[in-house]
């Protein structure tokens, strides 16, 4: 076929049929069966121009009369059959680039191509396992092109992912699983696998029994920024599908494996810059793991429960060097008097009891837990802080009790805990949140770490600006 010029093919006032415009050109070029060709853009799409997409066509394009987009799809169905391995690896090539097209796509699914793709990744790979020992290049970029023309496809939203056997997801999974693997391959693999999680419960729960957290880790170690994005998105989509008690048991399983500082070592301190896709990964990542301070944060304190009343009198302790007295110890009315002097001085709004400064949601529990954190990791900030602030007026106080359950309600509202969001979500917040995802990964206990430089900052402040 040829590149040509045609004016008005895409304008609004062409009343004339693609069909018709398509015969005559066949018909200036001597070509018979007209209704075996198409028009394409003549540019590096090659998008097949339709009755729906021609008024997108600017006036003075170049177009391609070419194969119709059934009859592509029916030799390269064909095609990626062949048994010579250069012909199918170059059929296999030709699909992936022609399977961008949403109209050749429709033509190739419509003749089963899905079902071919995935019974080739299947049992395909299988058959050329001899291949792959004394071919490993060619058996990478069959497999490469399989599985690039299958995301194609599949990214049009065609077909259900519902539709697909365990044996293939085994088989993604294994590519993934894999030490060593094809970067190519691997990255489909992982895009395929986050798909399946992403837009199908069922399709969650099989890939969540052949991937795990282990497995995935390792890619992360690599220097490939593409491949760790792809292994991010496949962490969040797993954690964004998870039931919620599986959330925190996926929680302490990244804690265990150290995700933090393996993204802090290969990913942000990085040589290579962190690219948008890259950034948002992070960003959705650190969304779903401030989200599981949720409920927390929308737990009341019951006055009445020793084990959390105990939070209380461990601050207490730290900052005062106390231990909790014996019930003999005194007098009852002095050991109450002596807890209120201590608990105005820790600065709570209720001396006599605390606990019921915990009972505002939000910030809940969550405030205490971030109290009790910073007073066993920052110990000395903590005593200085409170012993400050005792000694001062009131007007010049930075009450550690009421600045941390503030300081904690304020961080739940600039970081939206809760708020849970899709994996694709970003708006013009997005650069002030992967900010804030970038400073919490250099930490393990993130939500407290936040607190921390934050009380000293604001206090340090207000100490300056009152002497």
């Amino acid at each position: 076929m040829g590149n040509f010029f045609m004016k008005n093919v895409g304008t609004a006032g062409s009343k004339k049929p693609l069909s018709a415009i398509i015969k005559e050109v066949c018909e200036g070029w001597s070509l018979g069966n007209h209704e075996t060709f198409a028009l394409q853009i003549a540019d590096a799409t090659n998008f097949y121009i339709t009755e729906k997409n021609r008024n997108d066509i600017k006036n003075g394009s170049i177009l391609r009369l070419t194969t119709s987009p059934y009859q592509t799809a029916l030799q390269l169905h064909e095609r990626i059959q062949s048994s010579s391995m250069d012909a199918k690896l170059e059929a296999l090539k030709d699909l992936a680039n022609a399977s961008r097209d949403i109209t050749f796509a429709q033509e190739f699914i419509n003749l089963d191509g899905i079902s071919l793709l995935t019974q080739m990744v299947e049992s395909g790979t299988e058959r050329y396992q001899k291949l792959q020992k004394i071919m490993k290049p060619c058996f990478g970029d069959l497999l490469s092109f399989t599985l690039t023309a299958f995301v194609e496809l599949m990214d049009h939203g065609i077909v259900s992912w519902d539709t697909f056997s365990v044996a293939f997801i085994k088989k993604i999974a294994s590519y993934v699983n894999k030490s060593a693997m094809d970067t190519a391959v691997l990255q489909r693999s992982l895009a395929i696998l986050e798909s399946m999680v992403l837009n199908s419960q069922d399709l969650y729960h099989k890939v969540a029994q052949e991937i795990t957290i282990g497995q995935l880790i390792p890619h992360l170690q690599g220097t490939d920024q593409d491949i760790q994005t792809y292994t991010i998105a496949v962490i969040n989509a797993l954690f964004l599908k998870a039931p919620e008690e599986k959330r925190q048991e996926m929680a302490h399983i990244l804690a265990q494996k150290q995700l933090r500082s393996i993204i802090l070592t290969n990913v942000i301190r990085s040589p290579t810059p962190i690219n948008d896709e890259m950034a948002h990964q992070l960003y959705v990542l650190q969304v779903l793991n401030f989200n599981l301070l949720e409920d927390r944060m929308m737990t009341k304190m019951d006055p009445q429960d020793q084990a959390q009343r105990d939070i209380i009198f461990e601050l207490r302790r730290i900052a005062f060097d106390v231990e909790c007295e014996p019930n003999n110890g005194g007098s009852i009315e002095k050991r109450k008097s002596m807890y209120t002097r201590d608990y105005k001085k820790l600065g709570f709004i209720n001396h006599v009891n605390p606990a019921v400064d915990f009972t505002q949601i939000p910030p809940g529990m969550l405030a205490l837990d971030n109290m009790l954190y910073f007073a066993k990791h920052h110990q000395d900030a903590y005593i200085r802080i409170v012993l400050e602030n005792s000694s001062r007026e009131d007007k010049h106080e930075c009450p550690f009790g009421r600045s941390s359950i503030e300081l904690t309600k304020m961080l739940c509202e600039i970081l939206k805990v809760g708020e849970l969001r899709e994996a694709s979500f970003m708006d013009d917040t997005h650069a002030c949140h992967y900010f804030a995802a970038c400073a919490v990964w250099h930490h393990g206990k993130q939500f407290a770490q936040f607190l921390s430089p934050t009380l000293l900052t604001n206090c340090s402040e207000l100490a300056v600006s009152q002497s």
